[in-house]
């Protein structure tokens, strides 16, 4: 089977610790108690941009450290930083808050924010030296528009505007984008306009770092956790096309998947499958980070006199195209997918989403290299008792294979440190789900140094409340045979052959 290929993948993280008070765990605290002792702490806490670049699971998450090398350095990381650790990866960048807050004005299309003077011709400058956004559409709109501080005060006392924040002095402001519809609130249109410029960060980094051209694009599937819409369809989209817009992305059109955490993997499979039909050439999935999720663990960080560890935005951006016989193929013939009637058991999760392709395939479990599973860094999870994911699933992969005889219950641990990683994602909800390990999926198999991965995304259905579900699908990578075969797949042909001839004799009964 002519198999797609992944041909790229970029990976960058955004420094936003200012606004860590506007995600949602804090917006909550603040609602039920202005004045906690928590939101009186929180801003000792708040990491430096350089202590952010040289935190070793932000280096892996750009590439500069394999996953591997994060469990030779002592924990906790966050005192151990790497002292060499730069903000430019072999993926992508950990931007910093203010160029940032520059690019959430570049992206909006509405004149929705306004920016400070001075701050906005001093960001425009290092903006147009930035090697990747320098020529971004949209530049221009920082030398427009600029307001004096007392002119963002009163949009945000009297207008409900949402404040701009910068090394914790106002900036800026976002306003409304609407009088009284509550999906185009002035937080709302934050929350997407950040996705959607970290999104246009990490489209552009992968279009930087590899080969693929903008206008060779002919589909993006968007696959974060926002919604953007107005009141009449809260959920409309499309981001996918709002985000190539910025990025010169002419040829291409796309659109939104939805399903929580699990969205980019399903993204993943889909653009499999539009490559492989031949429906488009080239695809990318991608998506940006998620306001929400800031400092989504805070309060356990504070109380345990640790940095807020969830001050990143996270973004990421995956090519799919044609078999090229070189790059890692995504065998579509091994899809692993937790149906409505699977059961929500873990033993039952594993069995669908794991299990059910590689024993489709007659593989076992010794013929993959790595599993990449909901990779979270353990240390923001572990001080609010939520324990190391990542090592959490790669247990339950085990048990199961003892289970079904692929090893000893003694060898667990073993087998666990064969095929699993330390995570190291942010806790960006659909961030960390599977997608973080492709881009090291695809050089480790390239240099030779494995052959085939399992990528798995869950996802909580249960929190649109609107059943009682959970969700998982799994795609598998593996080495590319080098062989490219062009028409319809030969089993294919065999297979309309095999019928046609059946319904011919049939006819002739």
């Amino acid at each position: 089977m002519n198999y797609p290929v992944i041909k790229g993948a970029s990976y960058a993280l955004v420094h936003a610790p200012d606004m860590v008070d506007q995600g949602s765990t804090q917006a909550i605290e603040r609602e039920k108690n202005p004045n906690s002792d928590y939101l009186s702490k929180l801003p000792g806490h708040l990491r430096n941009f350089q202590d952010a670049v040289k935190y070793p699971p932000n280096q892996v998450y750009i590439g500069n450290i394999l996953p591997r090398e994060l469990s030779k350095i002592e924990r906790p990381w966050y005192k151990n930083l790497v002292s060499d650790g730069t903000a430019d990866g072999k993926y992508g960048e950990i931007i910093s808050q203010d160029i940032f807050i520059a690019l959430v004005k570049i992206v909006d299309v509405f004149d929705l924010v306004y920016l400070e003077k001075d701050f906005q011709s001093t960001i425009k400058e290092k903006v147009m030296k930035h090697p990747v956004f320098g020529d971004i559409c949209g530049s221009d709109k920082l030398e427009k528009n600029s307001i004096e501080i007392n002119e963002i005060e009163k949009l945000i006392n009297v207008h409900k505007a949402e404040g701009l924040y910068y090394e914790r002095k106002l900036v800026g402001c976002i306003r409304k984008a609407h009088e009284s519809d509550p999906a185009l609130t002035a937080h709302v249109m934050f929350e997407n306009l950040v996705s959607k410029a970290s999104a246009v960060i990490g489209l552009k980094l992968l279009l930087a770092k590899t080969s693929l051209k903008a206008t060779d694009i002919d589909y993006i599937i968007e696959t974060s956790e926002e919604a953007c819409g107005d009141r009449n369809q809260r959920g409309g989209g499309n981001f996918a096309k709002a985000i190539g817009e910025v990025c010169g992305c002419v040829n291409a059109t796309g659109s939104d998947t939805r399903g929580f955490c699990a969205a980019p993997a399903h993204g993943m499979i889909e653009a499999a499958g539009l490559v492989q039909s031949g429906i488009f050439k080239n695809v990318v999935v991608l998506a940006g980070g998620s306001v929400a999720k800031l400092g989504m663990n805070g309060k356990d960080h504070v109380a345990k006199d640790m940095p807020i560890l969830e001050d990143v935005l996270g973004t990421f951006a995956v090519h799919i195209g044609e078999n090229d016989g070189v790059n890692p193929v995504i065998r579509t013939d091994a899809v692993g997918c937790h149906t409505i009637g699977s059961g929500a058991s873990p033993q039952a999760l594993n069995q669908a989403i794991v299990f059910d392709p590689i024993e489709k395939m007659g593989w076992t479990l010794a013929d993959f290299d790595k599993f990449s599973v909901e990779m979270h860094n353990p240390e923001v999870t572990e001080p609010a008792g939520a324990g190391d994911v990542p090592r959490a699933n790669y247990k339950m992969i085990a048990a199961l294979g003892v289970k079904k005889g692929a090893f000893t219950r003694e060898e667990i641990d073993n087998q666990v440190d064969r095929f699993g990683m330390p995570g190291f994602a942010p806790t960006q909800g659909h961030i960390p789900s599977g997608v973080p390990f492709i881009g090291f999926a695809r050089d480790l198999i390239l240099d030779g140094n494995i052959n085939r991965v399992m990528v798995i995304g869950k996802g909580s259905l249960f929190l649109g409340r609107l059943t009682n579900l959970f969700d998982g699908i799994s795609f598998v990578i593996e080495k590319n045979s080098g062989i490219k075969e062009t028409g319809v797949d030969k089993e294919e042909v065999r297979k309309m052959i095999a019928s046609t001839l059946r319904d011919f004799a049939g006819s002739l009964r």
